[in-house]
């Protein structure tokens, strides 16, 4: 990759070795050793893409990148608007920053536009499916310089989970942002496997939070339960749906950790602060100069985590089979305030 140089280039030896460097823009602190810049651009908060964040410079730190040594990282919200995301992403590439980290699918589709005719590159975390989102081919190898890990839903253990905590339930529910290609992925593995678990599948598309509390009245009319996506703008306003469901009795399942703390009945999730860790691996070796954005593959974390919320199960008069809690990684006695 071709990288440019603000440092002052002494000879001809000394810019090879810059060449070989992973940083475009480093520069050196009073030491004499270089510094990197990283811009992060996280699409929404909430705690999934917060772990990812978190883990992403726990996993700089391991590789001997750390903030205030030889680190600085500039860090934007877009409060789940595609806009925001978008100038943000434009003003990490004003800024001439080393690398971008792009949390969640629609800043990383706006940070690999942004970037796409510079040399700087991307490295992205909570992207449920690289293809749907055009970052990746059919083969997990990347469309430019733009790489990352994937955070796909282990959605067949998900189904099984719920079956066996409701055993006579019938149609689940699900709400999704029509414009995010994350979700409309996870959707069509639902309306693969639900049946195989005795499930129908109905659906609600919101194109933003405003829209969520009117269409979630909405299922919650229609359905059994629901099981919620790693969808930002619906998670943005998830009290908003468990406040809605608790008040009909409607269990909630989430995808992660951070949804059944907040009140959601249960989750087979993957560990956010791990996944995030592993971005921050990848984006070493680029820094590094081991390893060239273009040529590295997808990475997904396999396996899943069963995550309990027993307060909500008992504000619910459900009773989580004895077995479930004692396999589950976590398990809650109280809800978290949002």
């Amino acid at each position: 990759m071709k990288r440019k140089v603000l440092a002052v280039i002494l000879s001809a030896a000394m810019m090879a070795g810059l060449s070989a460097c992973g940083s475009a823009q480093a520069a050196e602190n009073e030491s004499g050793e270089k510094t990197y810049t990283i811009g992060i651009s996280q699409f929404a908060e909430h705690g999934s893409l917060d772990n990812c964040r978190e883990g992403f410079i726990e996993g700089l730190k391991e590789e001997g990148f750390e903030e205030g040594k030889n680190l600085e990282i500039k860090e934007n919200n877009a409060d789940a608007d595609p806009g925001t995301a978008s100038q943000i992403a434009q003003s990490f590439v004003s800024d001439g920053v080393d690398l971008i980290c792009a949390i969640a699918t629609p800043s990383a589709q706006a940070a690999y536009n942004a970037a796409m005719d510079t040399d700087i590159p991307v490295v992205y975390t909570a992207v449920t499916n690289p293809q749907t989102a055009e970052l990746a081919d059919e083969d997990g190898n990347p469309v430019g310089a733009v790489t990352g890990t994937s955070d796909l839903l282990p959605v067949e253990e998900q189904l099984k989970m719920i079956r066996e905590i409701l055993p006579d339930a019938k149609t689940i529910g699900i709400l999704y942002t029509t414009s995010e290609a994350n979700s409309a992925a996870s959707i069509e593995q639902y309306e693969e496997f639900a049946p195989e678990y005795g499930f129908e599948l109905e659906t609600a598309g919101v194109t933003n939070t405003s829209e969520v509390s009117l269409a979630a009245s909405d299922l919650l009319g229609r359905v059994d339960c629901l099981t919620n996506l790693t969808d930002n703008t619906v998670v943005s306003a998830l009290p908003t749906v468990l406040d809605q469901a608790n008040e009909k009795g409607i269990p909630v399942f989430g995808s992660e950790i951070e949804q059944v703390k907040l009140g959601c009945l249960a989750a087979e999730g993957i560990d956010y602060v791990s996944l995030g860790k592993e971005t921050g691996k990848m984006a070493a070796k680029v820094l590094k100069g081991e390893a060239n954005a273009e040529e590295m593959q997808v990475e997904t974390i396999e396996g899943s985590n069963l995550y309990i919320n027993e307060k909500a199960a008992e504000n619910l008069g459900i009773t989580i089979p004895g077995d479930m809690l004692t396999e589950a990684v976590e398990t809650y006695t109280e809800i978290s305030e949002s």
